[in-house]
């Protein structure tokens, strides 16, 4: 039986469980295998990828929630300024999701459009904040390579990084196990199925 749900109603439990399972998961993909690859310099940043889907799936206001809390973890795993990640990560899932609330879900190619731009905004806003914040040389050493792999890396894994997300956070106004799939709700993938 599926609930009705309002941006304004809290989360479930078992909702907060299946976030949390995603955000360790995700944690532990990005410190073992992801910053292990390097391209001059710059590798995938997953947690940010997990926080502009969040606003893709779930909407500006449950994805700022849930990228606040993801940039604060990604934040326990850096060098620099504590909650410049959380700030980052809802800012750029707010944007992702009222970007895309228009969007047609059914069809493959938003998801990938989506996360790909907010992977490069969500860079460019971390070194731009940073900057202003005084950590000295990011624009000069780390901007150009970490924005063309996170835009890669968004583009390449938002198929999976999404399909996570959708299992784990509930689009307002239904639960997370309708939105598994191709995209959406069951009708929308029917009416394209037809």
């Amino acid at each position: 039986m599926t609930t009705s749900r309002s941006t304004d109603e809290p989360l479930a439990v078992a909702d907060l469980v299946r976030i949390s399972v995603v955000l360790v998961l995700a944690v532990v993909v990005q410190n073992t295998i992801l910053d292990a690859i390097e391209l001059h310099g710059a590798h995938v940043d997953l947690l940010l990828l997990v926080a502009v889907a969040c606003g893709y799936v779930a909407g500006p206001d449950r994805g700022a929630s849930v990228g606040f809390v993801v940039g604060l973890v990604a934040d326990l795993f850096l060098p620099t300024i504590f909650g410049l990640s959380a700030l980052v990560g809802c800012l750029v899932a707010y944007a992702a999701g009222h970007a895309s609330s228009g969007l047609v879900r059914s069809p493959w190619w938003p998801a990938p459009l989506v996360l790909g731009a907010g992977a490069g905004a969500g860079t460019f806003g971390y070194v731009v904040l940073a900057t202003l914040l005084g950590v000295p040389r990011l624009f000069e050493t780390a901007l150009l390579p970490a924005m063309v792999v996170t835009v890669i890396g968004g583009v390449v894994l938002a198929p999976l990084v999404v399909l996570a997300v959708r299992w784990a956070v509930p689009a307002p106004g239904g639960s997370p196990a309708s939105a598994i799939g191709a995209g959406g709700s069951a009708a929308a993938r029917s009416q394209v199925a037809s």
